[in-house]
């Protein structure tokens, strides 16, 4: 079992779809996988906010068009892909306690179900120093 990092700074759905996607085949690869909130993505994690659809940051001109093909090819939401990948491996996910704070979050409560727990910027650089695989989106 090797493991996978990601490093989610963008808050876009579309940023947010691909890191679920990504997450959906390394759980199918039995990889554990860490997921390091940063920056507007951690605007997402906040409780209630999980349904936004009001990002959709490098395509604005197609975001209507994007959210609707979504829906009409049954693409699970990215919350669903984060609770997917979780029922068949480990998963964490990790706030940046600046990015929580940029965005009025200090304590777990604030965040919703997928979050594990907060960090500082060393330990998701350590994570990805360590990981088979990383990527940052």
């Amino acid at each position: 079992m090797g493991k996978f990092v990601i490093g989610l700074s963008s808050g876009s759905i579309d940023k947010l779809t691909g890191a679920g996607v990504m997450m959906s085949g390394a759980a199918a690869d039995d990889m554990e996988i860490e997921v390091y909130v940063l920056l507007t993505a951690a605007r997402a994690f906040m409780k209630g906010n999980e349904e936004l659809q009001d990002s959709c940051a490098d395509y604005p001109h197609i975001k209507e068009e994007f959210f609707k093909t979504l829906k009409d090819n049954s693409v699970p939401t990215w919350v669903e892909f984060f609770e997917q990948a979780a029922e068949f491996t480990d998963v964490k996910v990790y706030i940046c306690s600046l990015a929580g704070k940029i965005w009025g979050g200090v304590k777990m409560e604030d965040f919703n179900h997928l979050v594990t727990g907060f960090c500082g910027i060393g330990q998701y650089l350590d994570a990805a120093k360590e990981a088979e695989l990383h990527v940052n989106i």
